[in-house]
């Protein structure tokens, strides 16, 4: 025991460094009080501070496999069904298709003997999904950070944004004004901006964050704000001149807090059921609630919800645009999220088409070419439900349904879907990201000004 004692006074820091960080996590006294013992929020991982109730993916794999019959979709979805192990991006459906799966540490090895006994073609896009989220981490700046420092090479907390936000409508007092929808379901502000030139103007509505893991979206909408009040570029002052601009950043305050200080990939909201949390709020709309990609599983990352639009946030949005969409003139509804690279229109609970699709199609197809212009990314256009997959009781599709707004996009930013990063776009993606973005926007603003829809 003494040699013991002895060797890990002089070679602990370097031999025992995991065992002994484990033992001070976990509040286990060491018998030895000759050796210093990190405190818990000493500990780091690659650079950043750990919290004592973080969620860890170390040594977690991302496969990305391809279907080629219907026994194994029938496999994936029943692994599905069965594991709370397997993160699905997606759910299996069809032959040809291509779904990426997060794969705890502790179940790749089964995992590995399922590819290989089932014949799937599959390839690793990563081996070790923590370091993804420690160097995303390390990008984000301090809460308490002055807004001043606001930029697009780093990931801001909810605080910040808002206090940014905040800043901007004091500094353009006769163009912005600060909007509070009401609270989230654990009391957190849903707030955005209104950015008016004319009263009498047609408005575009920005609605981002709704999927709390998906921190590209946020950034994107304060970049667009940004852009309309500051570029010096005559399309984009004749673009905030002729159009009001309603943006609302994250309308999942709750879920978005809790991806920084808890669960970097948590989705949904943070409402209680029992011993699990969270309703997808972009399943939890009242059109055709529940009758598609969506599960009524409260432990499912897609969980519609007890019933139709029962969440707080849901209503919030909801009231908003009944109340704002005849007085507001709201012509244009567009939904941020990532990842996948699309620019989708409604509908996504069916393949039937929606009135004016040929013109949605035409317009995202203009999008995604003037993307494919500024940055060389592919973007596809198309319907949600024939684009990426069947859902229901989304917003956008609300928006179009039941407050008749004829121009509805869903848009899924960087990365591909095949993405080696999932929602974990490092910083340096953010200004061309959400460049490209608000070129898609004003392309179909245009596109759809033209056909006169605004008039």
């Amino acid at each position: 025991k003494y040699i013991l004692n002895m060797l890990t006074c002089e070679i602990g820091t370097r031999w025992l460094v995991i065992p002994i960080l484990v033992m001070a996590a976990s509040g286990t006294k060491l018998e030895s009080g000759n050796c210093p013992v990190a405190k818990t929020a000493d500990l780091v991982s690659g650079g950043v501070p750990i919290r004592p109730d973080q969620a860890r993916y170390d040594n977690y794999r991302i496969y990305n496999v391809e279907f080629e019959n219907e026994e194994q979709i029938t496999l994936f979805q029943k692994l599905e069904d069965q594991s709370d192990s397997l993160a699905f991006i997606g759910h299996a459906r069809e032959i040809g298709q291509k779904l990426s799966i997060l794969v705890a540490a502790h179940r790749v090895a089964d995992f590995a003997d399922l590819l290989t006994t089932y014949k799937l073609k599959h390839r690793v896009l990563t081996y070790n999904f923590q370091e993804k989220i420690d160097r995303n981490m390390g990008e984000v700046k301090p809460e308490d950070i002055d807004a001043s420092s606001f930029d697009w090479q780093n990931f801001f907390h909810l605080k910040t944004i808002y206090a940014w936000l905040d800043k901007m409508a004091a500094k353009y007092p006769d163009k912005l004004t600060v909007l509070d929808m009401g609270t989230s379901t654990q009391g957190n502000p849903i707030k955005g901006v209104k950015l008016t030139s004319n009263p009498t103007n047609k408005a575009v509505f920005i609605e981002s964050g709704i999927h709390a893991r998906e921190w590209i979206a946020p950034a994107t909408a304060t970049y667009i704000i940004n852009e309309l009040l500051t570029s010096q570029d005559p399309q984009v002052q004749k673009l905030a001149k002729e159009n009001n601009w309603i943006v609302f950043p994250c309308v999942n305050p709750d879920g978005y807090k809790y991806t920084f200080e808890h669960d970097r990939m948590w989705r949904k909201n943070r409402q209680l059921f029992g011993t699990c949390r969270g309703v997808d709020l972009n399943r939890n709309y009242p059109d055709h609630w529940n009758t598609t990609g969506s599960s009524s599983d409260p432990t499912r990352y897609d969980f519609a919800g007890p019933s139709a639009g029962s969440e707080l946030e849901t209503q919030r949005l909801m009231q908003f645009i009944r109340e704002n969409v005849g007085k507001e003139q709201i012509k244009t509804y567009i939904a941020l999220h990532s990842y996948s690279q699309m620019l989708m229109f409604p509908y996504g609970y069916t393949k039937e088409r929606v009135s004016n699709y040929a013109d949605l199609q035409e317009f995202g197809q203009k999008a995604a070419a003037a993307i494919k212009a500024e940055s060389g990314r592919d973007y596809v256009s198309g319907n949600l439900y024939e684009t990426i997959y069947p859902s229901s009781g989304g917003s956008m599709d609300w928006a179009q349904s039941e407050a008749g707004i004829p121009i509805a996009y869903t848009f899924e930013l960087r990365g591909p879907p095949d993405s080696q990063d999932l929602f974990i776009l490092p910083a340096v993606e953010i200004q061309p990201t959400a460049s490209e973005a608000f070129t898609a926007i004003r392309t179909i603003v245009e596109a759809a000004a033209e056909k006169g829809y605004f008039k």
